[in-house]
Order: structure tokens, then C-alpha cells, then sequence
């Protein structure tokens, strides 16, 4: 999707569609619709629609006017904001989405959307709507045989204020990259198990790599017995495809040799659950468990665009858990890269054992900071459901600065606990730990079992389990891939650069 800026009084605006957002500034049992704009000619062509109270500005309400009286615009769409005492952009991301996904089966193919007022500024409203809107434009039926493209062709954003071009083009263009990054990260994700092996993650890896200038190496079961990667080649041993060992590399030249960013994503790419198998019902989503594998991607992809001055590796540790006569078993005692032994309880709990053999390899290669991703726990999803994502995070002052940096994107996370009480439930009677500790605190005891691979490296992990996947279609996203935590791990990232992208 094309995407540029318009520093234009909204009737002037050229477009098949414009949307203006409208938001509730009355009571709570007392609506009282505003549209977001002085223009003139837009509130004349929409006083009868408010008079009415076809829109009252409830959140996600769409009214189309066509034919508007004294617009250039062929049609505007009002689309409800919520309360105005509570709009941000993180509703304002939703709204865009909410008028791609509104436009795209009408056969409108560009749009513009005129940026409201934001009390953090309107260069962060113009990269809102720029990400929400690619958000909004992604569909996931890529096989159907009758599928029709209605993807959106282009999008303007306008934004009345005519000082501050070089900041709203900036602003612009790193709603763009984001956005598509996402994207990328929600492609990988949709694709099923047999077109998304660890041979073809790492071929996309090598493709994306070429694409924007990032190094990237790929290895085979061999460097990973050289490396002693005994946790990650005990999930990889049952299947018949080989496992893929991913390395990215961001260098830039200017970036000082500290702070380095290790990102470490858990690319099991179908999961069956191994011995220890799962219910049939439901399994064919275990094609979303590279979720986390896909993030980084998005996330190097998207930091090698906007070059920030920080220097960065990427871990992606792809295979498939599956059963056979190879597989590992439930009792079996592997012994991870750092030299801990583990007593493998439940195999499917694999996603842990791959990433403490990646963490570790990740301050091998020299990251001073390390940030993972991993749809790693169904616990996660019974504490917070499918809104939050957990963070848990063994530095104090490392978290705060994520969740500042979540916050920024627009993403919702809930940090859980890390207190050294749980790693008794960890405890093993042949090796070092176990793999699982039981139902209780699931999530966490999962998170306990990486922490002892991170030693002091302030490290940030990410449970994406329960939002990687959205489970309904939304106004604002389609059912499917949701790509999450890719827009808070690129704040994170221009943040430890200082800003600097």
C-alpha cells in the first residue's frame, strides 16, 4: 500500500474516501458526538448524520456519507473514537484498521484519514494511523481459489497543521516500515506447517536479509552438536525435517560496541506436543508456535529500515516437534549448551528448551541485553486471558523502560512474577531441573526455567501464547495472526539507541 502525506484543509482533500473520526465528549448516559475537525465544509456535510445521531461516537461506529456537500472526497467515513477523555493512539491505531477493513470490501482502494488531535502530538497521530491501517489491510485467506484481493491501493494522511512536513514525513514513514514489518511477521505466521518448515523459515530469513542489509547465517544439526546444543537438538530429533539454527546480524558502523540487543524467537514450526502428544481438536493451529521466530524477523527487518545506532543479533531456533521412534521421552535427561542437565517431564513443553540454548548462544555472540519471544505457555492465556501478553523480566530498570516502550505501540502486557520460590517446583531428583513444574504458576515456572539461562544479562521474555493468535475477526484486525510485539520491540530498540532512527 502506497502511503503520503497531505498538509490540507480536509475539503480540499482528492480521495474516494476521507474518514474523521468523531468522539464522545459527553456524560457517560449522555452522548455527545464531536467530529475531530474545524473545516467547515466537513461538519456542514455531516450535521444532519450528528443531528440524527446516526453516530453518537461510540467506539468503532462507521457511518458512510456519500456525495458530501463541499468535499472533494467522493465519500466520508465517520468512524466513532470513544470517550475523548480516553482517546490515544492506541484507540486512534484501532480506527485506522477499522477504516481499511470497513473501505476494502465496498471496492474502495485509497483512502485518506484525517489525523485528530492527539495530546502526545501529531507526529505520533500520523504514525498511528499509517500502522493501524496496514494492520487493517493484512487478509489471511491466501489459498482460497475464489480469493479476491481487495487489498487497499493507497492511503493519504492528512493533517491540517501546515507547519512540520520533515516530522510528519518521518513520522509517516516509520508507521510504514512498522506496519509492514508486522505484516511480514503475520505472513510467516499464517502460512501452514508443510509451506512453513525450518528449512523454508530460514530461506525467508535469507530472502529478508538480501532485502533490507542484514547479515544472516543459517545452520544445520551439525554446528548445532559442535555448539552442544543438546536442549534444542532433543525437540528437533523426532522429526523428519532437519532443525535450522537462524542467525541475524544489524552492525551498523556508527553504533558504539555496547549496548548489544539479543532477540531470541521460538521458531517451533508445528507442534504436536512430541510423545507427550496433544488433542487432536484445535492442533492445526500449532502452525502459529513459529509465532515468536516470526517476530524477530519482523522486528530485524524493520530495525535494519530505520537504522537506529545499535548493534543487534537475532536467534531464531526453528524445527518441529513430533512424535516417532526418534523422539525424545518423557523421563529422558538432555544437557543444554550452558551445561545444565534437564529432566524432560513433558515434551511438550519444548518451546523452553530450545529457547535456553539460544539465550545462552545469544550472550555467546556478545548481547548485553536480551529480549525473547515465544507463544510458550497455555498458563499464560488462563492468567490473562487474550488481551495481555506476559512479561516477565529479571532487571527492574530494563522493564521499565519496555513497558514505556510497549505503551508507545500501543500493545498491552501485564508483567507476572519471577520470586526464586518457584524454581522449587522445578526441582529434579536425576538432573539439575526439570522442564515443566506442574499446573500451578504454570507460566512462570516456565519463565523461571529461561531465567537460569540468561545468568545477569537483563533480559525481557515475552509469553505471546495467548495474543499471537487472534481468535474472531475485530473491527480493526482480521482473525489470524496478530503479530504482536513486534511494535514494542522496535520501540525498545530505538529507545537503547537513544532515540537515534
Amino acid at each position: 500500500m502506497k502511503t503520503q502525506l497531505a498538509l490540507l484543509a480536509p475539503a480540499q482533500v482528492e480521495s474516494e474516501c476521507l474518514a474523521v473520526v468523531v468522539l464522545d465528549e459527553g456524560e457517560a448516559d449522555k452522548p455527545q458526538p464531536k467530529v475531530q475537525t474545524t473545516d467547515r465544509a466537513v461538519l456542514d456535510s455531516v450535521q444532519e448524520v450528528i443531528s440524527a445521531r446516526e453516530i453518537n461516537g461510540k467506539i468503532f461506529e462507521t457511518v458512510m456519507v456519500h456525495r458530501p456537500v463541499g468535499l472533494k472526497a467522493k465519500r466520508l467515513l465517520l468512524i466513532g473514537g470513544g470517550k475523548a477523555q480516553d482517546f490515544s493512539s492506541y484507540e486512534l491505531r484501532k480506527l485506522a484498521g477499522t477504516a481499511a477493513r470497513f473501505l476494502k470490501p465496498k471496492g474502495v482502494r485509497s483512502f485518506a484519514f484525517l489525523a485528530p488531535p492527539l495530546s502526545s502530538g501529531a507526529a505520533n497521530a500520523v504514525k498511528a494511523i499509517a500502522e493501524g491501517a496496514y494492520v487493517g489491510n493484512f487478509d489471511p485467506d491466501t489459498y482460497k481459489s475464489d480469493r479476491k484481493d481487495q487489498s487497499l491501493l493507497e492511503m493519504t494522511v492528512v493533517a491540517a497543521e501546515p507547519a512540520g512536513r520533515a516530522e510528519l514525513e518521518t513520522a509517516l514513514e516509520r508507521g510504514r516500515i512498522v506496519g509492514e514489518s508486522q505484516n511480514f511477521t503475520r505472513e510467516l505466521v499464517n502460512e501452514p506447517a508443510n509451506r512453513m518448515t525450518p528449512r523454508i523459515l530460514a530461506e525467508r530469513a535469507q530472502q529478508v536479509a538480501r532485502e533490507v542489509g542484514l547479515q544472516c547465517e543459517v545452520f544445520g544439526p551439525d554446528k548445532m552438536r559442535e555448539l552442544k546444543m543438546g536442549a534444542f537438538l532433543s525437540v528437533a530429533q523426532g522429526s523428519e525435517e532437519e532443525p535450522r539454527l537462524i542467525l541475524l546480524r544489524y552492525e551498523p558502523a556508527d553504533a558504539p560496541e555496547k549496548p548489544v540487543l539479543g532477540l531470541v524467537g521460538k521458531g517451533i514450526t508445528f507442534d504436536t506436543g512430541g510423545i507427550s502428544i496433544k488433542p487432536s481438536e484445535g492442533m492445526e493451529k500449532m502452525k502459529y508456535d513459529m509465532a515468536g521466530g516470526a517476530v524477530m524477523l519482523g522486528v530485524m527487518r524493520a530495525i535494519a529500515l530505520l537504522k537506529p545506532e545499535l548493534r543487534m543479533v537475532g536467534v531464531i531456533c526453528a524445527t518441529e516437534n513430533m512424535p516417532s521412534g526418534k523422539a525424545q521421552k518423557p523421563g529422558d535427561v538432555q544437557i543444554a549448551m550452558s551445561g545444565k542437565s534437564i529432566e524432560v517431564i513433558n515434551t511438550d513443553a519444548e518451546g523452553r528448551l530450545i529457547l535456553a540454548d539460544g539465550l545462552y548462544w545469544a550472550r555467546q555472540l556478545g548481547a548485553t541485553h536480551l529480549v525473547d519471544a515465544a507463544t510458550l505457555t497455555g498458563a499464560v492465556v488462563v492468567a490473562l486471558g487474550y488481551i495481555n501478553a506476559g512479561v516477565f523480566s529479571n532487571n527492574d530498570a530494563i522493564y521499565n523502560r519496555f513497558e514505556q516502550a510497549e505503551k508507545r505501540a500501543g500493545e498491552k502486557m501485564w508483567r507476572m512474577p519471577l520470586d526464586s520460590e518457584y524454581m522449587e517446583q522445578l526441582k529434579s531428583t536425576i538432573a539439575d531441573m526439570t522442564n515443566v513444574g506442574g499446573r500451578p504458576g504454570g507460566a512462570v515456572t516456565a519463565a523461571m526455567f529461561l531465567k537460569e539461562f540468561v545468568g545477569e544479562t537483563p533480559w525481557i521474555h515475552l509469553d505471546i501464547a495467548g495474543t499471537a493468535w487472534m481468535e474472531d475477526n475485530k473491527a480493526w484486525i482480521a482473525k489470524g495472526p496478530s503479530g504482536i510485539a513486534v511494535r514494542s520491540i522496535v520501540e525498545f530498540a530505538t529507545d537503547l539507541a537513544g532515540g537515534k532512527a
